[in-house]
């Protein structure tokens, strides 16, 4: 697939008329549309359905809307890091769940920032999933996530910091009552978990019975849009702690009794070429 093409593509599906499109690019609308036909053509299949107020997407042009934007990313970040060769310079692509850990991270990125102004930094929020996902399309250079999580098919550090477990409840919630809670203080509770694969088996054994006995009415990805939902009702979310500041919020957090923590890690892929600035990074953080 030709990348000029694959640009005109998604410049057509981000403006949403082929008119717009065709200023944007400053080709004229014939030649854009035989563009776009021959795509399809190449492709054998139809990408756009085409109204009289515009385009709209079919199945297909949404997938590669998404996996183009991704192509165009890696295009980009690789080009860039091969042009700065030469010097410490190019783009750090790093991904992390929500964790306190990620402060150990920042104070050597705002170094790195600091000392080799042609270095540039891409931070990605997600949980451990999404991180790996990445991570295995090339679209990250390294990872930081929270276990439980495999890690056989990745290199990684072990971070010196570790995650508490507790929940997060509102201000008017009955449990803000105790300094600590245990499994049986949820059993009737309705509760808000993680998505994250392997999180459910951590949290049943410290729960010490299967999830099922337990009233789950949400699941999240990133707490920050729990956390509101939680604010807003009685919803109970089952977190780590640190994440959302709970001062004057309305939130408070209670660890779990007893206690439950979790490791963090930097991961990375097994024999990955890094571009200079990338390499720089991995030395200062194993030189920690």
């Amino acid at each position: 697939m030709d990348l000029r093409v694959l640009t005109y593509f998604l410049t057509v599906a981000r403006e949403g008329t082929i008119s717009k499109a065709a200023e944007v690019l400053h080709l004229s609308q014939p030649a854009l549309s035989k563009q776009l036909k021959s795509l399809e053509e190449d492709l054998g299949v139809q990408l756009f359905e085409r109204g009289n107020r515009g385009i709209t997407l079919t199945a297909d042009g949404i997938y590669l809307q998404n996996r183009g934007n991704e192509i165009l990313s890696l295009v980009d970040s690789t080009t860039s890091n091969i042009q700065k060769n030469n010097v410490i310079g190019g783009d750090i692509f790093i991904g992390g769940g929500e964790t306190q850990a990620i402060e150990y991270v920042a104070v050597i990125l705002n170094d790195l920032i600091n000392h080799y102004p042609d270095i540039t930094i891409h931070m990605y929020s997600g949980n451990a999933d999404d991180i790996k996902n990445k991570i295995d399309k090339g679209l990250l250079d390294f990872g930081l996530v929270i276990d439980p999580v495999e890690k056989q098919k990745y290199e990684y550090i072990r971070l010196p910091q570790s995650d508490c477990w507790g929940i997060l409840v509102n201000e008017h919630h009955p449990l803000t009552q105790k300094e600590y809670v245990c499994p049986n203080d949820l059993l009737n509770q309705p509760l808000i978990i993680s998505n994250q694969s392997l999180v459910d088996n951590q949290l049943a054994e410290w729960l010490g019975q299967n999830l099922s006995h337990f009233n789950i009415v949400g699941t999240y990805n990133l707490l920050y849009n729990a956390s509101l939902l939680v604010k807003k009702g009685e919803s109970v979310a089952l977190c780590i702690d640190g994440i959302i500041n709970t001062k004057d919020n309305g939130l408070k957090f209670i660890p779990f009794s007893p206690p439950l923590t979790s490791s963090i890690n930097i991961i990375w892929k097994k024999n990955q070429l890094f571009s200079n600035a990338a390499n720089l990074f991995l030395q200062k953080v194993t030189q920690q």
